[in-house]
């Protein structure tokens, strides 16, 4: 009969052997260490994949692989109950970062030298999102919400970038007048609807309103009604099948001159160039009021990377995460991707956004709403419906009231 002793003594061999099968299983014959780098851009699969490729040939000791599921939040969310967390998260500022950092799946990368290279705006940003003092990320890229422009055409009819909201209803009352598309709108899709709204609700009336909103301390109804009343205000300018085109077709369109606005990300403006190389774009930010001076450009954090507080490989993750934060390579990612880099001094030089680069170098950058508010409410929808039926009370009870019932089960 054995004793306590021996079974506990036995007990104890068995997880020292999982333990070390599981170690191994994250190496290889060679001795290689094995990190997992999950991200959620497919359309950056390419550009990460020639980093992996030099970073794996710069360290021998060390093999990093990429995995680029569809549906990548989702499938992260699953491996997280599942206790399957990769060593390395990319993914955007989103409410899913939050909940994950507010959970303790991340490693807190405060006391290492990663945070020192990058720019505090973007620091500042996901702290506001998580409402934690621990830094469970490092800003990679950020992108921009605005208004592009075929500067074409622009010059065609002689107009001018408009630097107010009174200019831009002007400059589309003119375009519209010529018998012209002023905005393509594509939304068809529910999420190009919150596009305008990530401008008007930042500049209008502040990111701190959603950690006021937190709090209950605020509410939609009191708050966002002049935001409501210029969403339907820009949907006068748009074409006659707004609702019944996608941005697959909208980035067509606006690429071969359909329409002289379109209000986007600056992530479309590779996939515009794949319709139309010649196209000759600009960009500027959507002016939300009358005080030019106090229009903030809508910047949010497109990748952050994660290292998982579970991965036995912590000190290879952030040194995989300072290759990538080199400004060599920072710069080559965000040149493929038309992307800004949150690495300080690094830049974008792609033409189309240069008229964007002064609002960074100032520090006049804000953060999107929908970073802020939580994926259950189910924004875009509620956007979509509200710019189809126009009703302002009920759009802006039913954003309260999503958010309560969010908020009332977390």
């Amino acid at each position: 009969m054995w004793s306590w002793g021996k079974k506990l003594s036995t007990l104890a061999a068995i997880l020292l052997l999982a333990v070390f099968v599981s170690a191994c299983n994250k190496g290889d014959a060679s001795g290689k260490v094995k990190i997992e780098f999950f991200q959620n851009k497919p359309e950056a699969k390419g550009s990460f994949d020639k980093l992996i490729s030099q970073f794996n040939q710069e360290h021998p000791g060390i093999e990093v692989t990429q995995v680029n599921p569809p549906e990548a939040e989702t499938v992260l969310l699953t491996r997280v109950v599942k206790n399957d967390v990769p060593d390395i998260v990319g993914l955007g500022a989103t409410d899913t970062y939050s909940i994950l950092a507010q959970s303790g799946i991340f490693t807190d990368l405060a006391n290492t030298e990663l945070p020192r290279t990058i720019d505090p705006i973007y620091l500042k940003m996901l702290k506001d999102v998580t409402g934690v003092d621990p830094v469970y990320g490092i800003p990679y890229a950020a992108n921009a919400n605005g208004v592009m422009y075929n500067k074409t055409l622009f010059k065609e009819m002689g107009l001018r970038v408009p630097k107010t909201w009174d200019e831009l209803i002007a400059t589309a009352q003119k375009i519209k007048a010529a018998g012209k598309i002023p905005f393509y709108f594509t939304y068809k899709d529910d999420w190009q609807t919150n596009l305008p709204f990530n401008a008007l609700g930042p500049n209008l009336v502040g990111i701190d309103f959603f950690l006021q909103r937190r709090e209950n301390q605020v509410t939609f109804q009191d708050k966002y009604r002049e935001v409501a009343e210029k969403q339907l205000e820009l949907l006068k300018y748009g074409h006659g099948d707004n609702f019944g085109k996608n941005y697959a077709d909208g980035n067509r369109a606006f690429a071969n001159g359909q329409g002289l606005m379109y209000i986007q990300g600056s992530w479309a403006i590779s996939e515009i160039r794949k319709a139309n190389p010649k196209v000759e774009l600009g960009f500027f930010p959507l002016p939300t009021g009358n005080d030019e001076k106090a229009v903030k450009l809508v910047s949010g954090i497109d990748t952050l990377l994660a290292v998982s507080e579970s991965t036995p490989h912590k000190k290879e993750a952030e040194e995989f995460i300072a290759f990538l934060l080199k400004p060599e390579n920072s710069k080559q990612y965000i040149t493929e991707q038309t992307l800004f880099s949150a690495v300080k001094g690094v830049t974008q030089d792609d033409p189309s956004v240069a008229e964007l680069l002064p609002y960074f170098k100032s520090g006049r950058v804000i953060d999107f709403a929908d970073h802020y508010i939580p994926k259950a409410v189910q924004l875009n929808s509620i956007v979509q419906a509200f710019l189809q039926n126009r009703d302002i009370d009920a759009y802006l009870a039913k954003l309260d009231s999503e958010w309560n019932k969010v908020a009332n089960r977390r």
